[in-house]
């Protein structure tokens, strides 16, 4: 197992949105991906977020989240602030 610099997983999962969301320059994703490559840890968080925004979303075609799941997603993710918003 490597060592690494736990700064390069904050910095990580300070960015970790717009890495997703594809709006950081092409360079950073790079730095990003290679980080990634040598920190499960961070590859989890990555992934984990990847599949809460994925069962947020409203599909394309289909119904939305049953409101009951969305209402323990977000209480467990510790979002209830979000919960009354724009659903």
């Amino acid at each position: 197992m490597t060592s690494h610099s736990h700064e390069n997983c904050q910095a990580l999962l300070g960015s970790l949105s717009e890495y997703i969301d594809g709006e950081l320059p092409s360079d950073l994703c790079t730095e990003i991906e290679k980080h990634l490559e040598g920190c499960e840890n961070c590859r989890v968080v990555l992934n984990t977020t990847r599949r809460t925004i994925d069962l947020v979303q409203i599909p394309a075609e289909g119904s939305p989240l049953p409101s009951e799941v969305r209402e323990r997603l977000f209480k467990r993710l510790d979002l209830n602030e979000f919960l009354n918003s724009n659903h």
